[in-house]
This record gives C-alpha cells, sequence and structure tokens, in this order.
C-alpha cells in the first residue's frame, strides 16, 4: 500500500506532536526549569544552577527518553498480538512475559533482604533488578518459543499462555503475603512502572532492544499482513506460517520483556495504542500501522510521564495509573464510533 498524501500529513504531524511531548518532560516538573535553560542544558552550554543541570541530565533527559522507546515498543509489540491472534484485546503481555519478569524481580527482591540489600537504590534502580527481571522474561519466552515451534494453533498458543500468566501471579502473590514490608513496599513500587529508574547509562541498552524490535516487525510487514487474511491464505500465498509465528513471538518477547525489565510493567499502551492507530489511518496494512504505532506509542507514553510528574507538585503518580485513564477512554470511543451507536 503507497503512503497517500494524507499518511504523509498525519506522520509529519505525528512527528512533531511527539517531538513536543518529549521536550515537555523535560521542562515540566516538580521544579520549573525555563525552556531557553534546557535548550542550553542540552547543548552542552553553561548554566549557573548545577541543581538544573543535574535534573534534566540525571533525571528527566533519561526518563523521557525511556517513555519514548518504551511507548513505541508496547505499541509495536500488541499491533504484532492483536495481528497474530487476530483478538482485538491482546496486548505484549498476552503471553506471560511481564509476568515472568514480575515473578523474577519477586524472587530478587525478597532474596535481597538475605544478602542485607534493603535500600531502594540497590532493588529499584541496579542492575540487578534488570537482570532477574530479563531472566524471568527469558524463561518465559523460551516456554513460548516452544510451544510455537510445536503447536500450530494460535488459540491454544494464546490459552496457553495466560494460564502461564495466570499461575506466575497467583505464585507472586504468594510470595508477597510472607514478605516482609519493606520488600513487599519495595516490589509494590516497581510494580507501578515508571520511566524514572532508568539511567543514562542504561538508555543504550533499552534503546537497542527497542529499536531490533520495532526494525524486525517493519520487516515482518507482509507475513503479518498475510495473517491478517487467516492461516489457509498465508499458506496459499506461499508464507511459512510457523517461521512467521515463531518470528512474532520473538519480536514481541524482546519488545515486552527488555521493556518491562527497565521500566516495570506499563499496561495499556500496548492494547489501545493499535486501536487508535488504526482508527487514524484508516487501514490495516502493517508498514503504515508499525511506524504509526512507534510515533503513537511513543507520544503517549510522553504524555503520561508528564502528567506522572504531577508538574508543580511534590508527589509522583504511578504511569500505570495514567496509561489506563487515557487508553481506556478512548478505545471505548474507538468502538462505540465504529459500532455507530
Amino acid at each position: 500500500m503507497a503512503i497517500t498524501k494524507r499518511n504523509t500529513i498525519l506522520f509529519m504531524t505525528l512527528a512533531i506532536v511527539m517531538a513536543v511531548a518529549f521536550f515537555a518532560q523535560l521542562v515540566l516538573g516538580s521544579v520549573k526549569i525555563p525552556l531557553g535553560q534546557v535548550i542550553t542544558i542540552l547543548t552542552g552550554g553553561v548554566v549557573g544552577n548545577d541543581t538544573w543541570v543535574n535534573i534534566i541530565l540525571q533525571s528527566r533527559l533519561p526518563g523521557a527518553l525511556a517513555a519514548l522507546f518504551a511507548g513505541a515498543g508496547l505499541a509495536v509489540g500488541g499491533l504484532q498480538m492483536q495481528t497474530l491472534f487476530r483478538n482485538p484485546v491482546a496486548d505484549p503481555f498476552v503471553l506471560g512475559i511481564s509476568a515472568g519478569a514480575s515473578f523474577g524481580v519477586a524472587i530478587f527482591i525478597l532474596a535481597a533482604s538475605v544478602f542485607g540489600f534493603s535500600a531502594q537504590t540497590h532493588i529499584i534502580s541496579g542492575w540487578g533488578l534488570i537482570f532477574a527481571a530479563s531472566v524471568g522474561a527469558v524463561a518465559i519466552f523460551l516456554i513460548n518459543f516452544m510451544i510455537s515451534f510445536k503447536l500450530n494453533d494460535v488459540v491454544a498458543i494464546l490459552i496457553i499462555g495466560l494460564m502461564i500468566g495466570g499461575g506466575i501471579n497467583a505464585l507472586i502473590e504468594i510470595m508477597q503475603s510472607f514478605s516482609s514490608n519493606e520488600a513487599l513496599k519495595n516490589f509494590v513500587l516497581w510494580s507501578f512502572g515508571s520511566f524514572r529508574y532508568v539511567n543514562l547509562e542504561q538508555i543504550p541498552y533499552l534503546m537497542t532492544l527497542v529499536l531490533f524490535g520495532c526494525g524486525l516487525s517493519f520487516l515482518l510487514s507482509k507475513q503479518l499482513n498475510l495473517m491478517l487474511l487467516g492461516d489457509t491464505y498465508a499458506i496459499s500465498s506461499g508464507l511459512n506460517v510457523r517461521i512467521a509465528k515463531i518470528m512474532i513471538v520473538l519480536c514481541t518477547s524482546i519488545l515486552a520483556g527488555g521493556i518491562t525489565a527497565f521500566c516495570g510493567p506499563i499496561g495499556f499502551v500496548g492494547l489501545a495504542v493499535p486501536h487508535v492507530a488504526r482508527s487514524v489511518f484508516k487501514t490495516a496494512d502493517h508498514k503504515i500501522l508499525t511506524p504509526a504505532c512507534i510515533l503513537l506509542g511513543g507520544t503517549i507514553c510522553c504524555l503520561c510521564n508528564v502528567l506522572a510528574s504531577a508538574p508543580g507538585a511534590d508527589y509522583v503518580l504511578p504511569v500505570n495509573a495514567i496509561t489506563s485513564l487515557l487508553g481506556a477512554p478512548a478505545v471505548i470511543w474507538i468502538i462505540l464510533k465504529q459500532k455507530k451507536v
């Protein structure tokens, strides 16, 4: 499908909106910093206020970049899952990848007290937590990979993924019931999801995972388009459906697992954004929808991060609460509009 003039205008508009939302994260927050000073700091200029420099470079900039890449990756992962399962309520975490990452973090936090690690910086901000989440996510991915290789039934894969996620969540709840108050508090804080715990040292790793996953998803556009019409049509068109499904599961697992490891479980973005993209661009072509989801997902997470920072206030709201409050009405409105209720 060729890119029409309308789509070109939409892409340009979304790119501008995303840029504005990104810079809004750098300007707005509990500490008011003028836009001119923000630009000076980003360009390496001299600013008399060292506190402002630290806030921008050590807190807001990495958080803004994390929101941008996480939103893009989750939206693309959600698009792939909705296409693979032909299910409008599928999201990147439907395979249990997020639950696996949460299980790894739960084990890490609960076991950390045995080794004397009780400070929040050790548990929430360190590489140890990211490693634990990654191990949990990889373990579930390997299970899903083997299931996808042996089964050619997407419904069975979906059900098994949901059961795996449900079982892991049950284990986490049992672990929470025996945990100390401090460990429980740390785990709950992580489960809220946040872009603020990602530092500049970790951004290149998150960026690499998301760029690889989104790039692979775009390369799979033809396969995803064929799978929209059903396995029978895809096979008759010469597509190796089994290999295509494995590649889609691999791609989504990289995106969901990597983002959860760095930012925690960020809900609703992967579910809502693909619906918004289809409604805005009025197409089912993944060559259009994939970049559209990247722009929309990045923009929405940037805006949610701004709202979560509660500009002018001393507190921070959970990102998951903001994404749900924005995402749920959007999906409901789109469905009602399509049904013309």
